[in-house]
């Protein structure tokens, strides 16, 4: 059973997250809370991911996130925006977040995001993370200089790392590229240290400013 906290400062947002995925046999929303009251319901209720709003009127998400990075087994946190092209997004990442979903996001794909996160995947929705690119493309000096950091990676890495970007766990990405989970799980350790990042969506934030996700994967090369 996948253990939920909603942060939202609107009781509208927390109970129809509540609902939608509490219809689902391996999602339990366990607890529902404003930004004040979201470090304290976290560390009562010890949940597996926090989707956490990032914009609220008494502690803001990217406060209430950092506080959450520091706990001991912290939780997966995503964050909660209306606006794909929010400008918190990216610090919001670059604090440790796993993702972010649109609040209109559709309902039938919400539980299936909670499980990819759950399972150590990446969310992001392709519409918002192009915009996030648009918003904050970098300077050309770190675009080369991210495009210099995967040309470090192996052929296999690179693979790895394209799958990683597209949001799957670790087992799904075994699957894709016959490797078991725990070598995947290696491969992931070998690629966030040669990019210099701590995170699966700062990595794939990487890859795509590089180019990497417009190339044909290397074990395609010779199909």
């Amino acid at each position: 059973m996948i253990r939920v906290v909603v942060v939202d400062d609107e009781a509208l947002v927390r109970s129809g997250f509540g609902l939608i995925l509490g219809a689902s046999d391996d999602i339990e929303v366990v607890a529902t809370a404003s930004g004040g009251e979201a470090v304290e319901t976290v560390l009562r209720e010890r949940p597996d991911v926090v989707l956490l709003d990032i914009r609220m009127p008494d502690v803001d998400g990217l406060t209430v996130l950092r506080e959450l990075r520091t706990m001991p087994d912290a939780p997966v946190v995503a964050m909660l925006t209306t606006f794909d092209a929010d400008e918190y997004i990216l610090t919001a990442l670059e604090s440790g977040a796993a993702g972010f979903l649109l609040k209109d996001t559709e309902p039938d794909q919400l539980a299936q995001l909670v499980r990819t996160l759950a399972a150590g995947g990446v969310v992001m929705s392709p519409r918002a993370s192009r915009t996030l690119l648009r918003s904050h493309p970098g300077t050309k000096a770190a675009v080369d200089e991210d495009a210099a950091r995967v040309r470090l990676l192996t052929a296999r890495e690179r693979d790895v790392l394209v799958l990683v970007a597209q949001g799957l766990s670790n087992t799904d990405i075994g699957t894709r590229v016959h490797l078991g989970a725990g070598t995947v799980k290696d491969h992931v350790s070998a690629i966030l240290a040669k990019l210099r990042v701590t995170s699966r969506v700062q990595a794939a934030l990487l890859a795509q400013r590089a180019g990497l996700l417009d190339e044909r994967p290397q074990s395609e090369a010779g199909r």
